[in-house]
């Protein structure tokens, strides 16, 4: 019999799963999650976003040089120090999380008109708490 955890984790996967079929952009779910967390942390140097996003330095940097290269980045030589680089969004990048974000959102509202009042409660409810255990 399936534990209250896996039946949480299999539903949180799929519909994150399904949540990433509405995506309509050429970037990896990778891309789109590092540019996400520099639209939320503003501008911000390679390591901070590497600690948002929970990899090493090392590994963020080939998807920022990317998003860099395809215009959805800024990279711009830090004011106090040197040897570090802020990242931030281009308008593109914005552009691009816009048009995704509201793609994904009309297909989870025209999901969410389909329950019950108590149910879609319930659910507000529950995304506390799932914000909870993603930060925890």
């Amino acid at each position: 019999m399936p534990t209250d955890s896996h039946q949480l984790a299999r539903a949180v996967a799929r519909l994150n799963r399904r949540l990433r079929q509405e995506r309509q952009t050429d970037l990896t779910p990778t891309q789109l999650s590092v540019l996400g967390s520099i639209r939320q942390l503003g501008s911000a140097t390679p390591g901070a976003i590497a600690q948002h996003e929970r990899v090493q330095p090392p590994s963020i940097t080939r998807t920022l040089t990317c998003l860099v290269d395809e215009g959805l980045a800024l990279r711009e030589p830090h004011p106090d120090d040197g040897r570090q680089v802020l990242i931030s969004v281009s308008d593109k990048g914005e552009a691009v999380l816009a048009e995704e974000r509201d793609r994904r959102d009309q297909w989870l509202a025209h999901r969410l008109a389909a329950l019950t009042t108590p149910e879609r409660k319930t659910l507000r409810e529950a995304t506390a708490l799932l914000e909870r255990l993603a930060d925890g």
